[in-house]
């Protein structure tokens, strides 16, 4: 069932394509059913080959044509084989079907709180804490599509009725909601579902801002905070402007509260509010699982292409914040942290405006914020005074954190600005989460 909409605001040519062998999508599929080795090595257990991801993806929301104005980082994949396709296939020896909306094709609650170490603190922890997802426009199926992502993963409901969601304008307003987009509202599906994802006992606030100015977007932060939220995620970002030094004290300098924001999806490059002082950066990485490591994962940066992939960089504007001590920028440097946002490797989101209603597989560094949102809303409520970004950095090097030290997301003067390496590095920061050590205190 298709949902008839005003045409979306185009979001241009820019199509992302990830490519790790030269085979096309019938291609590896027919390798699959052969059982031959050019694809990846044949499973002793099945006889088949590990089919190597391979996507299409296109933008969710259109990107920006001026300063001091947002796109949402979502990437809805299109076509294609991922990798949450490719380990059922290996698994059991079937040809895995291309984006297909009647049934989830990325990796959902158990995949990503296993990956980061999750399942525990999941299970226990969250409630009565309240995560906050700002975004754009409004999403009028927002409360339908989380429940049946929510019911399809047997997660407990979480409704307007009872008071676990809640939706309201950057104003407050439970009934004068903002224009509908039907590409934002892929992001606020993106979000909310990973919001449950990672913490389903936590209570969802969605605060819609009427435009995606920078301002608006701000506003909407500020009524988060006001509405009690400890935990703000934001998946959106554009160019940095002389403005963001205001910005950063009118809308991001909240003592107490884990304000999460994406890194970007263009690779080597400083955006904004990412590269706020006040926010905890969040890089992306590619999530592939492993059964030869003790982990059972194993991660690396995300790069799609030269222009492509998560985000980092040193800001032009922003000063470094205290417990940042990296000697490659001397303003603040892009990311903190990080978690899966490679397309190839998504997460299956469920979503129906504007689009056939069904299940897709979205990456971007919008995945990865709300990822790390639920983290700290498992860890618990932040310390009076503290800013949650630095809580990574006083686990720095420890088990806490898995080091994410292959891939990049281009090439720089300064290496790890955007190579990773042991320890810190540009695109993954100190690493993707293992527990919530890292992130209380």
């Amino acid at each position: 069932m298709r949902t008839t909409l005003p045409k979306r605001p185009s979001a241009g040519p820019t199509r992302g394509r990830w490519h790790r062998t030269g085979a096309t999508v019938l291609g590896v599929a027919a390798l699959v059913l052969a059982g031959l080795g050019a694809a990846g090595t044949a499973d002793a257990r099945t006889g088949v080959a590990k089919v190597t991801p391979h996507v299409s993806w296109t933008r969710a929301c259109a990107t920006p044509t001026k300063a001091d104005v947002a796109a949402c980082n979502a990437k809805r994949v299109t076509s294609g084989v991922t990798e949450y396709l490719a380990e059922k296939a290996f698994a059991k020896g079937v040809t895995p079907k291309s984006a297909d909306a009647s049934t989830p094709s990325g990796f959902g609650p158990t995949d990503l709180q296993a990956a980061y170490g999750l399942t525990s603190a999941a299970a226990s922890n969250g409630s009565g804490e309240t995560i906050a997802i700002v975004d754009a426009y409004n999403d009028p199926n927002a409360e339908a599509d989380l429940a049946t992502y929510r019911s399809y993963y047997g997660l407990s409901a979480c409704t307007k009725a009872s008071g676990c969601f809640k939706q309201v304008s950057q104003t407050g307003s439970t009934t004068s909601l903002p224009t509908s987009d039907s590409g934002w509202a892929e992001e606020e599906s993106l979000d909310l579902d990973m919001a449950s994802a990672i913490c389903p006992k936590c209570n969802i606030l969605l605060v819609e801002a009427k435009s995606s100015s920078m301002a608006n977007l701000g506003i909407s932060v500020n009524e988060a905070v006001t509405l009690g939220a400890k935990y703000v995620s934001n998946s959106y970002g554009g160019s940095e402007s002389s403005s963001d030094t205001s910005y950063d004290t009118s809308y991001f300098k909240h003592t107490g509260v884990a304000i999460t924001v994406s890194a970007g999806d263009s690779a080597y490059g400083a955006e904004y509010p990412a590269a706020s002082q006040y926010v905890t950066s969040v890089g992306g990485t590619a999530l592939t699982k492993a059964t030869s490591t003790t982990r059972g994962w194993t991660e690396s940066v995300w790069k799609t292409s030269s222009t492509e992939g998560t985000g980092s960089g040193c800001s032009s504007y922003d000063t470094k914040p205290t417990w940042q001590t990296d000697t490659g920028c001397s303003k603040r440097t892009i990311s903190d942290v990080s978690a899966v946002a490679d397309p190839a490797t998504g997460v299956a989101v469920y979503d129906s405006y504007g689009i056939t209603a069904g299940w897709y597989t979205f990456g971007g560094t919008s995945a990865s914020s709300p990822i790390i949102a639920g983290v700290y809303a498992l860890g618990g409520t932040p310390s009076s005074g503290s800013y949650p970004a630095k809580f990574p950095y006083t686990k720095a090097g420890t088990s806490a954190l898995n080091d994410v030290t292959s891939g990049n997301n281009g090439t720089c003067t300064t290496s790890y600005l955007c190579t990773a390496t042991t320890g810190y590095d540009g695109p993954t920061g100190w690493g993707t989460p293992e527990g919530v050590t890292a992130f209380t205190g």
